[in-house]
């Protein structure tokens, strides 16, 4: 019998390529894809996935994606900033491009399945479905950022990674002969080159002087653009006082940044919309943890709906700096069962 084909996503980071080798170590028959992108420095990483192809030995297929991504990816990254909101590029990516029209295209050119080195696991139960767990390296787990994936896209994938520590796929590279990877870690945005204003100032985002008020209404300064903020933050308000500044809203509609004190940035409740389910759906009002951040420490919550589109999480504890345009994600215990986009929070202050 043939061994099944498996195309891998390969960047020339050591994740893939030891994604690729042990897929072969397992008799796999292993292809290699490459997304090109419009990013900087493309050439080189071309370059760098065709020497990697090279020396593991496997055969490798460059997929032009560049349209895909600019249109579904670019476009909203910069949509979100101009609405007064915080994107996660890397969460609609996974969704809509690796695990969408990459996935895809692996499938028509023959392969079984996709892979990739995320380190997340799935786990199928044939009752239930297929299920997103956390990578069992806590340091480098990614199952929020596959968070949008559904069924029939797990169902296609494989992550070869979850159950490895990153200290310990350097050393199987390392054992294979494959050196100069340390310190090449992908960045988190990766088109994103320049600063932040110099790439919407090239995707013609026009930033506008407005106000900076407290949220009494205060006008207390001005700023250059409210795409320079995000919640939470700190430096750059040029506000003195005898008490930090923070930036707790954003209001695009009036062009204004709002600022308040850090008792202004807690809140236990949490709005959000574009609620989806990653397992079967479940009955709601329920019990989990929600993770608000990629890096940010689960809390117990209880998530209910309250409109058509609207659903309100119930933090046990206050959660600082709850951004919108950022993901909510609902776990139970290790699996990934639901996430939705966070509108706005409630403050916690009277």
């Amino acid at each position: 019998m043939c061994p099944q084909k498996i195309g891998i996503a390969m960047s020339g980071g050591v994740d893939s390529t030891v994604t690729a080798l042990l897929l072969r170590e397992q008799g796999y028959d292993v292809h290699g894809f490459f997304m090109c992108l419009p990013v900087a420095e493309s050439e080189q990483q071309i370059r760098r996935v065709r020497e990697i192809a090279a020396t593991i030995d496997i055969d490798l297929e460059l997929v032009d994606m560049r349209d895909q991504f600019s249109g579904k990816i670019i476009r909203y990254f910069i949509k979100q900033y101009t609405q007064g909101k915080t994107p996660n590029p890397c969460v609609i990516c996974n969704k809509t491009i690796k695990f969408g029209v990459l996935l895809e295209t692996m499938l028509s050119r023959g392969m079984d399945k996709g892979a990739t080195g995320h380190y997340a696991r799935i786990n199928h139960e044939p009752a239930g479905g297929y299920h997103l767990l956390r990578g069992l390296d806590p340091k480098k787990d990614q199952s929020y950022f596959l968070c949008r994936l559904q069924q029939q896209q797990l169902a296609n994938i494989v992550f070869p990674l979850g159950s490895w520590k990153k200290q310990d796929v350097y050393a199987k590279a390392e054992s294979l002969g494959l050196t100069g990877f340390s310190g090449n870690e992908s960045q988190d945005v990766c088109f994103l080159s320049t600063g932040l204003q110099e790439f919407l100032a090239r995707q013609g985002v026009e930033e506008k002087i407005g106000e900076i008020c407290s949220l009494d209404g205060r006008m207390l300064g001005h700023h250059s653009g409210i795409s320079h903020y995000t919640i939470g933050q700190r430096r750059g308000l040029g506000l003195p006082d005898a008490t930090p500044w923070y930036v707790v809203g954003l209001d695009p509609e009036n062009n204004r940044v709002l600022v308040g004190k850090n008792d202004d940035l807690f809140t236990k409740r949490i709005i959000i919309h574009d609620l989806q389910w990653t397992d079967p759906e479940l009955d709601l009002p329920r019990q989990c943890l929600v993770q608000l951040r990629s890096r940010h420490t689960p809390a117990g919550a209880r998530l209910e709906q309250t409109g058509e589109n609207n659903w309100l999480i119930s933090c046990s504890e206050p959660q600082r700096a709850v951004t919108p345009g950022q993901f909510a994600v609902f776990y139970e215990e290790q699996r990934v069962v639901g996430s939705g986009v966070i509108t706005g929070a409630e403050t916690s202050r009277p």
